[in-house]
């Protein structure tokens, strides 16, 4: 894995802010975000979605495709049905013929599971360490984040089971304990704004309090909405430290309303010195 540094410093400051030593809480998105496991899932959705799509043949495929990753990505963060259904309605609208939904959801999950059980067996048989799977320089910031006794979420929209499992497999569980969520099985009444607003009253803290980091751009606008700092992270899809914003990724989350923009976490003192301003309260 190659991680030269950057042409430009990180973090990337998208709206004027001041540091806000009075974060108490922060919340992590899961894959993209933490997890590297389900790298490439973009294309492998699109792939899927192209053998259903109607293409005339005086289309323009490559405008077609970039229609489709940006529905795609408008709606990461949010349960995966929602991306099958918006992909029928827009093909049938086209004159196609799609599966329902949740037929399109299984077919997807089978090849994004085998893509993952690859992952998951290499981890296992120790030909790949957890941290070939973590996003670059996550765990040294997630250290530093404890020693500032914080307390840490990881809030997914991936199935929550699979997330324990995962964030188990890559050692990160540690970090957050009891404090994970995702997806139940019925998704329907599922939405990131209704956990957000439970921290909030559970733990008795204001939005200024709250720091949230993840890679779509549904956490990006609920945490912007309830007067938190939002980071974006538009983590590469191909190449797990390279430093470079995946730039699909950067104009939803900058859309969304992000603070800050990175691709990774390789400078972990510089991010928090702009989120905090101070330094950690260690004994």
């Amino acid at each position: 894995m190659s991680n030269p540094a950057p042409p430009h410093s990180y973090p990337r400051l998208l709206r004027p802010f001041a540091p806000r030593p009075q974060i108490s809480h922060v919340v992590f998105d899961f894959d993209g975000t933490l997890s590297w496991l389900r790298h490439g899932w973009p294309e492998i959705m699109l792939n899927l979605f192209l053998e259903y799509f109607p293409i005339r043949p005086d289309d323009d495929l490559t405008a077609i495709k970039s229609e489709l990753i940006t529905d795609i990505l408008s709606l990461n963060g949010q349960p995966t049905v929602f991306q099958m259904r918006s992909f029928v309605q827009r093909a049938l609208a086209k004159g196609g013929r799609p599966p329902k939904p949740e037929e399109l959801l299984v077919a997807y999950q089978f090849r994004l599971d085998e893509v993952i059980d690859d992952r998951t067996d290499r981890i296992k048989d120790g030909s790949a360490f957890p941290d070939h799977f973590v996003v670059f320089g996550a765990r040294a910031l997630l250290r530093k984040l404890a020693e500032r006794e914080v307390t840490l979420y990881i809030l997914s929209g991936t199935h929550i089971e699979r997330v324990l499992e995962e964030a188990a497999l890559l050692q990160l569980d540690e970090f957050f304990e009891d404090r994970i969520f995702g997806s139940p099985a019925d998704a329907t009444g599922f939405s990131k704004r209704m956990v957000f607003d439970r921290i909030l009253a559970e733990e008795g803290i204001r939005g200024d309090q709250l720091l949230s980091l993840g890679d779509g751009p549904v956490e990006i606008h609920h945490t912007s909405e309830l007067g938190g700092l939002a980071v974006g992270v538009a983590s590469d899809e191909d190449h797990n430290g390279s430093g470079q914003c995946d730039p699909w990724k950067e104009k939803q989350l900058t859309d969304a309303g992000a603070h800050m923009m990175m691709a990774d976490y390789r400078e972990p003192d510089a991010i928090l010195d702009h989120l905090f301003g101070v330094p950690p309260n260690i004994a």
